[in-house]
């Protein structure tokens, strides 16, 4: 397997679907590292309220006690909050969360799939072993085990999602290793009597990272899929920090009323995340696959 290089940057983009997934993923990560500057309510959190400008439609324009006119482009809520502005909020709880679970993922897959794909025997045994055990409990399950024994929060969200994304990591990571071990390279490097972590970190991780960035383009689909989720059963971040998911919870007794949109739009924003993640994902394959095979 090839290292990435200027071929497959070019046949990413070549991807439209993938090209514009990367666009909506850069648009909100600007938006969530930027934070309160660019929201029309800058307030922390978003959370500045208006009980009489509560439930506002899409577009309405009112004016504060100097009179000076504002857009509510997305509406308000029931407590006269900025829709926009809690959604332009919640993002960086979203991304944050992703980026934080594959973060986790990723160190404790390199970790324990290197070893048992580079080592094998009775190490390979014991860990392979256990990747099964891991693989056999349901996620959401275990998301809920692991965030209920930390308890509520934001920091243990993407804890407990990161703890349940590596198997498939490590799995990658272990198939990986166990076909470029018998490489060359890699015996003339053992030959040459030089570290095992070192063989592992500098010759033979970089020729992984093809499969290991698209699962990762999942992994960050499936984290935020999942900590939405659990911000909607209530076990995630918790009011008055938006999320998407919380959002959603809080408006879902809306969605056969005139105000259905409130309930609607956060989830158009996580499918619409989730769905530019998985452009991405295809995208990396494409790019791969194209670069491997010209």
């Amino acid at each position: 397997m090839e290292r990435p290089n200027l071929h497959d940057v070019k046949a990413f983009l070549s991807h439209r679907m993938a090209t514009l997934g990367a666009g909506w993923i850069l648009l909100w990560l600007l938006i969530a590292m930027v934070g309160s500057p660019l929201r029309p309510d800058p307030s922390p959190m978003a959370n500045d309220q208006h009980l009489d400008r509560g439930l506002l439609s899409p577009g309405t324009v009112w004016e504060d006690a100097s009179g000076t006119s504002h857009h509510a482009w997305l509406g308000t809520d029931r407590y006269g909050r900025d829709v926009l502005s809690r959604l332009m909020a919640g993002s960086g709880i979203s991304l944050s969360v992703g980026a934080g679970s594959v973060l986790i993922s990723l160190l404790l897959g390199l970790l324990l799939g290197g070893l048992a794909g580079y080592l094998g025997g009775w190490v390979d045994a014991w860990i392979s072993w256990f990747l099964q055990v891991m693989w056999s409990v349901p996620t959401l399950l275990m998301v809920l085990a692991i965030t209920l024994a930390f308890g509520k929060g934001f920091w243990q969200v993407f804890l407990a999602i990161g703890l349940t994304m590596w198997v498939e990591v490590a799995r990658i990571v272990r198939g990986q290793f166990l076909s470029l071990r018998e490489m060359p390279y890699v015996q003339a490097a053992e030959a040459l009597g030089l570290p095992s972590w070192r063989i592992m970190w500098r010759h033979m991780l970089p020729n992984a990272i093809g499969p290991l960035v698209v699962v990762c383009a999942a992994n960050f689909a499936a984290a935020i899929l999942i900590e939405a989720g659990l911000s909607f059963l209530g076990v995630g971040a918790q009011i008055p920090m938006p999320s998407w998911g919380n959002i959603v919870k809080e408006h879902a007794h809306l969605l056969t009323t005139d105000h259905a949109w409130l309930a609607l739009i956060p989830g158009a924003m996580i499918a619409s995340l989730v769905l530019a993640f998985a452009w991405v994902g295809d995208g990396l394959r494409h790019a791969l696959k194209t670069t491997s095979h010209p």
